[in-house]
């Protein structure tokens, strides 16, 4: 198993659609949304504190419907506003602490790099590893942690940092365990907010000696 090192000066946090409807209160919501935004702002506020840029990302699409695509083909919800600028459901979700000095970004797709300016922001800062929490776990937040790993950026991927819904018979704890046995195979060292957490203040503890 994978076991990246911790660099802060090249480490960005990205929280991936920490949204109303994702978080609590709708049919697209994850049982366990409110306490993985807990977490998430645990999270946060570690890596604020070590440097670390917090990136907070929105799945928001444009109020005429133009940029919905194909996906309005498979979400009746999407096609009809669901997700569009400025509906309440597409908002961040107001546990989640959103600092001055964070990162918004809003993305047409699961994945934060496809249609997004993403990748510039992390090479212009030197970011060559990312941690990913968020919801979906196995819809965006897989989609992201695939995109990354295939643009050669080291990914932390929290699993109970994530979060999702059931699909059908399979039940939400059923698909966190299948997605992060497939992201822990090839495409992310997967481990717990607290494992996370340790790496960091470790990291900024060994930084802060050789300073």
């Amino acid at each position: 198993m994978v076991d990246f090192d911790v660099n802060p000066k090249h480490t960005a946090l990205l929280n991936v659609d920490m949204q109303n409807c994702f978080v609590e209160g709708y049919p697209t919501s994850a049982p366990d949304g409110l306490v993985v935004v807990e977490r998430i702002n645990l999270v946060s506020a570690a890596c604020r504190k070590a440097g670390i840029p917090v990136i907070n990302t929105r799945n928001v699409f444009r109020p005429d419907g133009s940029n919905i695509g194909i996906l309005g083909q498979f979400d009746p919800h999407v096609k009809n506003g669901f997700l569009s600028e400025g509906s309440e459901a597409a908002a961040l979700h107001k546990g989640l602490v959103v600092a001055p000095g964070d990162i918004l970004l809003d993305k047409p797709r699961f994945g934060a790099f496809h249609g997004t300016d993403l990748e510039l922001i992390l090479r212009s800062r030197g970011i060559d590893t990312l941690i990913i929490t968020g919801i979906a776990t196995n819809v965006c937040c897989e989609t992201t942690a695939r995109e990354a790993a295939v643009r050669d950026f080291r990914v932390f991927f929290l699993s109970d940092g994530t979060a999702t819904f059931g699909i059908g018979e399979l039940s939400p704890a059923e698909l966190q365990r299948v997605t992060c046995a497939t992201l822990g195979l090839l495409f992310a060292q997967v481990l717990t907010a607290d494992e996370m957490l340790r790496k960091i203040e470790r990291a900024s503890r060994l930084g802060t000696a050789k300073t």
